[in-house]
């Protein structure tokens, strides 16, 4: 795991975690898998729609957990 992503979900993050947080670990998720930290030009779009993408799962995820019986996420 890159250690720069952080646990997203109670208890390790004392409270919910919000988009910028979510988003944040995708990027980093992305450039640890792809090798770049900044994408050329010519990658740029497909860099993005990664980050997207698992900024959506990332969100889902969280989403759907539950911890000692409670949504991590509140609705």
């Amino acid at each position: 795991m890159c250690r720069s992503i952080k646990t997203l979900r109670p208890p390790v993050l004392p409270g919910e975690a919000t988009e910028d947080d979510i988003r944040a670990a995708a990027l980093q998720y992305v450039r640890k898998v792809s090798g770049f930290r900044a994408p050329a030009a010519h990658n740029r779009e497909a860099f993005d729609r990664a980050v997207d993408a698992v900024t959506q799962a990332t969100a889902e995820l969280l989403g759907s957990l539950e911890v000692r019986g409670r949504p991590v996420r509140a609705e």
